[in-house]
C-alpha cells in the first residue's frame, strides 16, 4: 500500500506562485483558484470601491485595498484571503508602513461582490472566516438584487436596499451613503 503525502502550501509558498493570470487564495494550506470575474462583477467591485476609497482617503483613516490584495487570515496551515476590496485602518499598519507581501491578519472591513456563479455556501463560509479572523465588518453586494448584506460577528446580518443609506459606525466614522451609491447604475 502506498501513501500519497499532501504538504500543505504556506502563505511564502503562495506568493512565489508565477502570474499565471489567475487569482488564487490558500484555504487551510490548500490552494484555490478562481477565474477572472466578469464584467458586471468588476463594475459592481470598482462602483463600491471607489466610494468607498474616496471617504477613507479624504478622512485618511487608513489604507483600501483593491481585489487583488491578499490577507494571511489563519496559520498552520495558512489561509490567505483576497476580498473584492479590503479597508485597514490607520492605527493596524505595522510602523505606519505597509508589509510586503500579503497583510499579516485581517482587513477591518472586507467588501464581497457577488458573482453569478458564487454559491451560496462558499460565500458564507468566506464571511464566517472573515469574522472568525477578526474582520470588524464584511459587507456583501448582490448586484441582481442590489443590496448590500452587513455582517458583523456581535450582530445578525442587515440587509440594505438600493434606497437605503449605509452608515459607517464605528468603522467609518461619519460615512454615510445611499446603497445606490455603491452600485453601478441599474442600466447603461
Amino acid at each position: 500500500m502506498s501513501t500519497i503525502s499532501k504538504v500543505a502550501l504556506t502563505a511564502e509558498d503562495l506568493l512565489q506562485l508565477a502570474d499565471d493570470g489567475l487569482r488564487h487564495e490558500l484555504i487551510q494550506g490548500e490552494l484555490t483558484t478562481m477565474p477572472p470575474s466578469g464584467s458586471e462583477h468588476g463594475y459592481g467591485t470598482i462602483s463600491a470601491g471607489r466610494v468607498v476609497s474616496n471617504f477613507i482617503l479624504e478622512h485618511h483613516l487608513g489604507v483600501p485595498f483593491g481585489a487583488e490584495a491578499g490577507f494571511i487570515i489563519a496559520r498552520n496551515p495558512d489561509t490567505v484571503r483576497a476580498p473584492d476590496f479590503a479597508f485597514v485602518s490607520k492605527g493596524r499598519i505595522p510602523g505606519g508602513r505597509l508589509p510586503e507581501g500579503f497583510f499579516p491578519g485581517p482587513p477591518d472591513l472586507a467588501v464581497e461582490v457577488l458573482s453569478p456563479n458564487d454559491r451560496a455556501v462558499e460565500v458564507e463560509d468566506k464571511i464566517q472566516q472573515w469574522l472568525d479572523a477578526g474582520t470588524r465588518e464584511v459587507w456583501v453586494i448582490n448586484l441582481r438584487r442590489r443590496t448590500l448584506t452587513v455582517h458583523r460577528s456581535d450582530k445578525p446580518p442587515r440587509v440594505l436596499r438600493a434606497d437605503d443609506f449605509l452608515d459607517g459606525g464605528d468603522l467609518l466614522p461619519n460615512f454615510r451613503a445611499k446603497v445606490a451609491q455603491l452600485l453601478p447604475p441599474a442600466e447603461m
